[in-house]
C-alpha cells in the first residue's frame, strides 16, 4: 500500500472514531411524541343508539369536510348498521332525531343551512336504506353549539348527531 494510501486511511479512521465520539457526548434527539390521530365521524350516535345497536363507533367517525354535506365511506357503513337495527334490529319502529350541526365560521344563516344539509344527506340515506321516513326528524343547530377554536376542534364540529326521539306521551281516554 502507499504511503499516500495509508494516509488516507488513517485520516478516515480519524474521521470516524471522531464523530463517533461526537455521537456519544451530544445530547439525545428529543423524543417524538405522537398521538392517535382523531378521525371523528360526520355522523355521531348517542351512547342509547350505539349500545342498544351493539356499534362500537367511538369517535372513529369522520367528520364532514369544510363547506360539505357529503358523506364519507365510513358515514355509510355506520349508517348501514343503524338502518339495519332500526328496520330489523331492536330500535325496530323507533323514531331518531338527525340534528345536523357546523363550526362557527362563516354567517350564522348559512351555518344553519349546512347543518340542514347535513341531516337532510343523512335522512336521504337512511331512506335508501329502507328506514320509514315518519321514523325519522331532520333539524339543524347550525353554529349554535360549536365549541371549536382550530381545525381540528371545528372538524369536531361538522356533524349530524343521531338520537332516539323522546316518545309522545299517551293520551289517556276519559
Amino acid at each position: 500500500m502507499s504511503k499516500i494510501a495509508h494516509v488516507a486511511t488513517g485520516v478516515l479512521a480519524l474521521v470516524s472514531l471522531a464523530s463517533l465520539a461526537g455521537c456519544a457526548h451530544a445530547p439525545p434527539p428529543a423524543p417524538v411524541v405522537t398521538t392517535a390521530a382523531v378521525t371523528p365521524r360526520g355522523v355521531e350516535l348517542s351512547t342509547d343508539i350505539r349500545r342498544l345497536c351493539k356499534i362500537d363507533d367511538v369517535d372513529r367517525t369522520p367528520k364532514f369536510d369544510f363547506d360539505s354535506a357529503d358523506l364519507s365511506t365510513n358515514d355509510r357503513y355506520v349508517l348501514v348498521q343503524v338502518a339495519r337495527c332500526l328496520t330489523s334490529g331492536p330500535l325496530r319502529g323507533r323514531a331518531v332525531v338527525l340534528t345536523g350541526r357546523a363550526d362557527p365560521r362563516g354567517e350564522a344563516e348559512y351555518n344553519m343551512a349546512l347543518g340542514d344539509s347535513r341531516a337532510a344527506q343523512v335522512d336521504q340515506y337512511l331512506k335508501h336504506l329502507g328506514v320509514d321516513p315518519m321514523q325519522m326528524t331532520a333539524t339543524s343547530r347550525g353554529e349554535l353549539d360549536a365549541t371549536g377554536t382550530d381545525e381540528v376542534t371545528w372538524k369536531r364540529d361538522r356533524r349530524v348527531d343521531l338520537r332516539l326521539a323522546v316518545p309522545a306521551p299517551v293520551a289517556m281516554a276519559e
